[in-house]
């Protein structure tokens, strides 16, 4: 089961590269089209979601998150937050916060270098903190109205404490992609994933991913459904390898 788990995420961040490879040569279809004066905003959503049970279980899960971005024609700014807290029958089984931000600059329509910084807290995953620094390099292998798919690679800084253990900082590489699709204007598919291996001990290493729909009601509203999921392969002491959340929110579009 590993070995699938290892072959599927490296299949996925093989991707863009092998689409790289296919658009590599200039042509028509790739002609970069005339910008329109960028907006002087933030556009984003917030969304919340939150599920009670009651009888022979009491349970109670809540979840909050907001995305931000900023896009001109030279640089884009990337902005996110979120936070989850639950109880089943008074003992807590989520308690996470999240909050990340990513500056990319174009060098060219498609290319572009960057910054992400990531900071966490999972009390049941035992994660005191960690905080990620990574610059990367990146490119657009798809980038229209409707679709957009961007490779990213470099190196990261990790600095984490897990549970009791001391202060612990290393270096990892960073490898990552993300993609996203607009059925309609009302409708649309979006997908991460990311792998950081510790440079110096390959076997260290985290995965996080994310896919998820959105349905939108009219212009400000919509329902979103969403998997997030992160795999440890050497977790704090006492827990589990995989953490997955699987979230219906009610959003608000700004």
């Amino acid at each position: 089961m590993k070995n699938k788990i290892v072959i599927l995420l490296a299949s996925a961040l093989a991707l863009p590269f092998t689409l790289a490879a296919q658009t590599a040569a200039p042509s028509a279809t790739n002609t970069p089209p005339k910008l329109l004066p960028p907006p002087s905003y933030f556009t984003g959503v917030v969304s919340l979601g939150v599920t009670f049970t009651r009888g022979n279980s009491r349970t109670t899960t809540a979840t909050a998150d907001v995305n931000a971005t900023h896009k001109t024609n030279t640089y884009e700014l990337l902005l996110g937050a979120d936070a989850s807290y639950g109880r089943s029958d008074s003992v807590v089984n989520n308690e996470s916060i999240d909050g990340h931000g990513q500056y990319n600059r174009l060098a060219t329509y498609r290319f572009y270098w960057g910054v992400k910084v990531d900071a966490l807290a999972d009390g049941v995953a035992g994660i005191d903190y960690r905080l990620t620094l990574a610059p990367m390099v990146g490119y657009y292998f798809i980038k229209t109205t409707n679709n957009s798919l961007a490779g990213e690679v470099g190196p990261a800084v990790v600095l984490q404490k897990l549970g009791n253990a001391v202060d612990h900082a290393y270096a990892t590489l960073r490898a990552g992609e993300r993609y996203e699709h607009k059925f309609s204007a009302t409708a649309k598919l979006w997908q991460s994933l990311e792998i950081y291996p510790q440079v110096d001990y390959f076997k260290n290493y985290y995965v996080n991913g994310e896919i998820g729909i959105e349905a939108a009601f009219n212009k400000r509203w919509a329902l979103r459904t969403y998997l997030d999921d992160t795999y440890y392969h050497i977790p704090a002491v006492g827990r589990q390898k995989n953490d997955a959340k699987l979230v219906s929110a009610l959003a608000y579009k700004f």
